[in-house]
């Protein structure tokens, strides 16, 4: 038992360590900044609910975005550039010009790419008009823009900048629940 403790303890000693969330800081302009989060997704629509593992790079010039199943197998993988927008799955391949007529064609409803780099971090998007709901604390409650609502419900930290952990988006029958595991924002 404590030859297993003790290798546990090296092996945890070599692993290399992300700073913990709450220490981050969310970028200025998340639509010019580059990062990678990984967490779980969970999509509600037309009374069907579809669950995966996420992992998500975004950097100005594009989106990368892989749904894994639990025991590690890639579902599907969305990927956005200058060229357009493809989907693969181990059964089909989509392709676009923009994501929001990839996944209209490919799913029946339009993930909002767009703003989604902005909303999870909890901020509205340039380019659209928004109304944003603050908790006591000053963190982002709810925020609505383009037809999405989003709610915030959990945050790494108390302060009011922190990164959001945690999130709800909804629209016109699609539930989208998002639950952050780990960021990762170059300076």
């Amino acid at each position: 038992m404590r030859r297993l403790l003790l290798l546990c303890l090296v092996v945890m000693a070599g692993c290399r360590t992300l700073p913990p969330p709450e220490t981050m800081q969310r970028p200025a302009d998340p639509g010019q900044a580059s990062f990678d989060l990984n967490g779980r997704i969970s999509i509600t629509h037309d009374g069907k609910r579809d669950a995966a593992n996420l992992r998500w790079s975004h950097t100005p010039d594009g989106d990368e975005m892989s749904l894994v199943a639990p025991l590690g197998q890639t579902v599907a993988r969305l990927v956005r550039n200058g060229q357009g927008a493809t989907l693969e799955t181990s059964e089909q391949r989509y392709v676009a010009g923009n994501i929001g007529e990839l996944t209209q064609q490919a799913l029946g409803w339009t993930l909002p790419l767009e703003g989604l780099p902005y909303w999870v971090f909890a901020l509205p998007s340039p380019e659209s008009e928004s109304d944003i709901e603050s908790a006591q604390g000053g963190q982002v409650s709810v925020l609505r823009q383009d037809g999405w609502e989003m709610r915030y419900l959990r945050y790494a930290s108390e302060a009011a900048d922190s990164l959001p952990m945690r999130m709800r988006l909804a629209r016109e029958g699609v539930e989208i629940q998002l639950m952050v595991d780990e960021w990762n924002i170059p300076r």
